[in-house]
């Protein structure tokens, strides 16, 4: 024989499965990282006690300002990204939830990705070197151009390397004394592309110090969301965009970009 419910009774056990299924969805990993601003390092310095950028077979130059990239950290490919943190990272101004394919797209296994985000820098290296040299008009088989910097992986770094190598290589002060930060990658013609966390590394800029920020055009409207105060945005396509952008800042001729 059933027993009868009474209407609160049978709202209480209906409740039941349902207050399982919140419980099972909280804790349940999901595909997502959650990221906050990373540590930025300039290229026209030093990185643990050595230059970022050497250069053989021609003169250098002193600099005066600095330009540094600008990184963001995630949490792990295997890390476990529950809903409440990607509720409280929807919340907060200091970090973002990413899609972990986003982050890491080349898997799950972290000595793959360690080497893959290896490769990645390297080649953004040898890539913004290609650049950087072409924009001088000078012969990459008469200069050797080493640069180095630990614990940094991915080619979002490519048009500020481009940049550091054209500032030692030229004549005059491409920052003029300015903190400019900076991401965007860089093809061997001197293409600035897209990357992501732009929000998160405008925010490691202007904790660093900088008061200029180069970006990649495309991403304009992302560094505009959450922007600093103090941080001023020069959207780039291409390199020789980007250094004419800081000419004319450094000398108060021309046009500077803004977003």
């Amino acid at each position: 024989m059933l027993s009868r419910l009474t209407r609160p009774q049978t709202l209480a056990v209906c409740a039941l499965p349902v207050v399982a299924l919140l419980a099972t969805a909280a804790l349940a990993p999901l595909p997502f990282s959650v990221a906050q601003p990373g540590l930025t390092a300039d290229v026209l310095g030093e990185n643990r006690g050595e230059p970022v950028i050497t250069i053989k077979g021609a003169p250098t130059h002193g600099t005066s300002g600095q330009l540094r990239m600008t990184t963001i950290e995630a949490t792990g490919p295997d890390a476990s990204v529950h809903l409440g943190d990607v509720i409280g990272g929807w919340f907060d101004t200091d970090r973002a939830v990413m899609p972990r394919d986003a982050v890491y797209p080349s898997g799950d296994d972290v000595q793959e990705i360690e080497q893959y985000n290896e490769e990645q820098m390297r080649e953004s290296q040898d890539t913004a070197t290609t650049a950087a040299l072409d924009h001088l008009n000078l012969d990459p088989a008469d200069i050797d151009v080493d640069l180095r910097l630990e614990d940094v992986g991915g080619p979002s770094a490519g048009l500020l390397f481009s940049l550091g190598i054209i500032d030692k290589l030229r004549a005059g002060d491409l920052t003029g004394g300015k903190v400019v930060a900076g991401t965007g990658t860089i093809t061997t013609g001197g293409k600035v592309g897209p990357v992501g966390g732009v929000p998160l590394k405008t925010q490691a800029a202007r904790r660093d110090g900088a008061t200029v920020f180069l970006v990649p055009k495309a991403e304009c409207s992302d560094a505009q969301a959450e922007l600093p105060k103090g941080l001023r945005l020069i959207p780039v396509t291409t390199l020789d965009g980007a250094v004419d952008a800081l000419e004319a800042l450094r000398t108060g001729k021309g046009e500077v970009p803004a977003c």
